[in-house]
């Protein structure tokens, strides 16, 4: 698999190492090696779904949604590669003057956005994730340390092989982004503990994982929890619009985190919108369970258990509960919601502001499906997942969001009084 087997604190030295350049590196040079890994992978693609291959056989008793995230295909590939595009064409965050002002002295002060550091990166599934994570930290000026799953590890492995050649086609240090080489499991804690060369922790996957991450770590972490997601359509909702969106939100990719587990409806629009809702779910497959009201339009379906509440399905099945009032819906949310993204679906403005305004999530939606909640889909490019954390920041975390604002500050000969 990997040609050498380096511990975990020669890793984490070596990418404190590459950081020291990295963090002076031109935007020229850093979109460079954007321009180089896009290629990179236009030209690897066979090379990519080999190894692809392999992880997939090695996984065949995988869930159907772990296979979906683990799955590349040439298109999915070359999409890959156009998001890396992407990211070139962004504005370098590093060095933007945030605010700038001077003080009655004369003393000017700069407030500028600067890269983070070393960051530590461990996820499951998802090896697309590579690349993503790789173009982002580069171009943000932050080396990385990548800790995928085992069920990715081949398809990582390929992906990594264009970073490093794009890396070195730069001119910029291979070790700017290394894939941990260490497999124990054991290993995970001890690289949370290396606060003397890692800057930030940001695991993404299963709930187990992110909190035994944070149990262990005495690096700053930025939670990427689990998505238990809700749509909310009231009384006030369009109808056809209401069916659209849901339908979406369910269907489209059950298999994410931004992926709609719960379905509410106000009682005053389940006569409406019911019948339709229900029959278009079932002719896309969805596994339905409902509450009593539900059940009432449509016997067969399987009655919902308060655990189906709390559960993130990733699957084609889909939580349905009929409220009685916008207060219901947002108690519901507020007991059961795992705060990545929540949705509300109507005509009535005030309806909407007040579910804007009292739904804690990092992102709220009104009349739009929650599958929106994506970097690319914002616009940022591309993310490395969405935070779901309270400090720092919520939501997508794109290129700017790698990067925190300093102080620079210019003066005359001023001192202190």
């Amino acid at each position: 698999m990997l040609e050498s087997m380096k511990d975990i604190i020669t890793q984490a030295r070596e990418s404190k190492e590459a950081w020291s350049f990295l963090r002076c590196a031109s935007t020229a040079t850093k979109n460079e090696f954007l321009r180089h890994l896009e290629s990179c992978l236009r030209a690897s693609v066979l090379d990519i779904l080999e190894a692809n291959r392999k992880d997939l056989a090695e996984h065949v008793d995988s869930t159907p949604a772990m296979r979906k995230r683990l799955e590349l295909t040439e298109s999915s590939i070359n999409a890959i590669a156009d998001g890396v595009r992407d990211i070139g064409l962004l504005q370098d965050p590093v060095g933007t003057v945030v605010r700038s002002w001077t003080r009655p002295d004369g003393l000017r002060i700069d407030r500028v956005r600067t890269p983070i550091g070393v960051i530590l990166f461990i996820f499951e599934s998802r090896p697309n994730v590579v690349i993503d994570v790789a173009a982002l930290c580069v171009k943000s000026g932050n080396a990385v340390l990548l800790r995928p799953g085992k069920e990715a590890l081949h398809s990582c492995v390929a992906f990594l092989r264009c970073i490093r050649d794009a890396l070195s086609q730069a001119g910029l240090p291979e070790n700017s982004v290394q894939l941990i080489e260490d497999r124990r499991h054991e290993a995970v804690n001890e690289l949370v503990q290396l606060d003397a060369y890692i800057d930030l922790v940001i695991p993404r996957g299963r709930e187990s994982l992110i909190k035994a991450v944070c149990d262990h770590s005495r690096v700053p972490v930025i939670k990427h929890m689990r998505g238990l997601c809700h749509a909310y359509i009231d009384a006030a909702a369009d109808p056809q619009k209401a069916i659209s969106i849901a339908i979406n939100a369910k269907t489209s990719n059950p298999a994410t985190c931004n992926s709609v587990e719960t379905i509410l409806v106000h009682e005053a629009a389940s006569d409406t919108v019911m019948p339709m809702l229900l029959a278009s779910l079932r002719e896309k497959g969805v596994e339905i369970r409902g509450c009593p009201k539900t059940r009432a339009y449509v016997p067969e379906c399987v009655a919902a258990t308060e655990q189906d509440w709390d559960t993130e399905y990733l699957d084609l099945i889909v939580s349905i509960k009929i409220v009685s009032s916008l207060d219901e819906a947002l108690e519901h949310i507020a007991h059961h919601s795992s705060g990545l993204t929540d949705s509300i679906i109507t005509e009535d403005k005030e309806a909407a502001e007040a579910f804007v305004h009292k739904v804690d999530s990092a992102t709220v939606l009104v009349n739009a499906s929650n599958r929106l909640t994506d970097g690319g889909q914002f616009g940022l490019g591309a993310e490395v997942g969405i935070s779901t954390a309270r400090i720092h920041m919520r939501g997508p975390m794109g290129l700017e969001d790698l990067t925190v604002p300093a102080y620079r500050v210019i003066g005359t000969g001023h001192i202190r009084h």
